[in-house]
């Protein structure tokens, strides 16, 4: 039986849903949504801002490593059966699954948070931007916990294929806690022989590299990273070294790797910690890391008056300040230009 409902739809309308997001660029129309009510208005304005931020960050991790974790045990387990076979994982589907559930991440929760998604990026926001630092121990927690969860509902759904692992690999005296065992599969280990000193090397390097994508796609003055591409481009950055140093042992966020690595240390045992004396360089050098990647990029390559121009930031002492600095350093045919920018 026909109803209102049914027939709300005009014609060259277009229903809700994801052609929303083309009604700029389309002569047809989307049948607007119904209106919002007062009792939703204030069911919004109830929910504190904190908590909001706080499972956002959460949730944005969770989106991240659980992909990332799950073409990493799809490799693992897959690489291990008796037919050794891995055409439904590789080094390559590892990075892409990171990358995409980084991008993700950041398109679904960074409207709420920011993005953050790691401790070493909210310390640098700390350090250099003026992100609260009340907020920081909330977010480093939020980001943890989200990791946390993302390897537990991981080990939900691979249990069979972990626990049939694991039998095969105690039956045959080998360890559950290595490269390649079923603990890596939630957090990283080194290979065996490997020298610490260049682990830490490979990590703090990749870190650094990741960390300056980051500040360049956050800098507003870049004219080559639009907001929209900001997410795909953290998330290659990711990628970039996951494919490049993969094999050397990589963790690159504190969260990604704390979190799963308690899960690791509750169903493998408390060798997910010591194995080799690798879990602080996997857990801790991302944020040193970080640290002076974003240094390197507020000292040497961030333009401070090109930020203020395209207007997102202004100068702490005011526009007279600002018009004094353009008086010194810039030359009488500039300063008219920019005076007149500023006037107008």
């Amino acid at each position: 039986m026909s109803t209102p409902e049914l027939n709300r739809l005009r014609t060259h309308d277009l229903e809700l849903g994801t052609t929303e997001v083309t009604q700029k660029h389309v002569t047809r129309t989307v049948v607007p949504p119904r209106r919002v009510s007062q009792r939703r208005l204030d069911f919004e304005h109830s929910r504190p801002r904190w908590l909001r931020e706080c499972i956002a960050e959460a949730t944005g991790v969770f989106m991240y490593v659980l992909p990332g974790i799950g073409a990493i045990a799809s490799f693992t387990l897959n690489a291990a059966s008796p037919l050794g076979v891995t055409a439904f994982g590789s080094i390559f589907a590892i990075g892409f699954a990171f990358a995409l559930g980084i991008a993700f991440a950041i398109i679904t929760c960074a409207p709420t948070s920011g993005g953050h998604f790691s401790p070493a990026v909210t310390i640098a926001l700390c350090v250099w931007q003026g992100f609260p630092l009340k907020k920081v121990p909330y977010y480093i927690f939020s980001q943890i916990f989200g990791g946390f969860m993302a390897a537990l509902v991981l080990m939900g759904i691979y249990h069979q294929q972990i626990d049939e692992m694991k039998a095969v690999l105690l039956a045959a005296g080998q360890p559950l806690v290595a490269n390649g065992a079923p603990a890596s599969i939630l957090c990283s280990f080194p290979n065996p022989g490997q020298s610490m000193g260049y682990v830490f090397l490979t990590e703090f390097f990749a870190d650094c590299f990741v960390g300056l994508l980051i500040w360049a796609c956050l800098d507003p003055a870049n004219p080559f990273v639009s907001p929209s591409l900001a997410p795909l481009v953290i998330g290659l950055a990711y990628a970039a070294m996951a494919w490049a140093f993969g094999d050397a042992t990589l963790s690159m966020n504190m969260a990604r790797d704390l979190g799963p690595r308690i899960v690791a240390a509750i169903f493998f045992g408390k060798e997910a910690f010591s194995y080799m004396n690798y879990s602080p360089i996997g857990i801790l050098v991302s944020i040193p890391a970080t640290l002076v990647a974003s240094a390197f990029y507020e000292f040497v390559m961030r333009d401070s008056l090109l930020v203020i121009e395209t207007g997102h930031a202004v100068h702490a002492d005011g526009d007279e300040a600002l018009m004094r600095h353009i008086t010194r350093t810039t030359t009488v045919e500039g300063f008219e230009e920019r005076a007149g920018e500023y006037k107008s």
